[in-house]
């Protein structure tokens, strides 16, 4: 075997995405990624991903932002389709300001709201809906 198929080269690219032009990413691979918008401002990180179990499928990244060393974070449940990811500065892209983030809906960290209730769900992804 080709040693340069068997080693990933960095963790947003494997050898199986070399091969069909896929990407596959644990969930604690990318939890702490940054998330910036299209203005190259940093708008906080991935602090975790919403399975939807039924569909097989990642709905909502959690994006913490705000805050000072996870302090006073501010949580926002954004749909996955929303996201971008940006493997040359290996972050994902989120196509909103920093003021629409701070008005978007959200939740601290004792707080989750029912992610699986369809108004909340309706509210969120009419949010972002690009």
């Amino acid at each position: 075997m080709n040693d340069s198929m068997s080693q990933p080269n960095s963790r947003y690219e494997t050898a199986d995405d070399l091969l069909v032009g896929s990407i596959l990413l644990s969930a604690s691979t990318i939890t702490g990624d940054d998330v910036c918008n299209m203005q190259d401002e940093k708008l906080g990180k991935i602090h975790d991903v919403m399975i939807d179990v039924a569909e097989g499928k990642i709905r909502y990244a959690v994006l913490s932002s705000g805050g000072f060393l996870g302090m006073g974070d501010r949580l926002f449940a954004v749909p996955w389709k929303a996201l971008t990811l940006d493997k040359e500065n290996r972050c994902f892209m989120l196509d909103v300001d920093v003021e629409r983030l701070k008005n978007a809906p959200g939740f601290d960290k004792d707080n989750w709201p029912n992610m699986a209730d369809a108004s909340w769900n309706s509210t969120v992804e009419n949010y972002y809906a690009r």
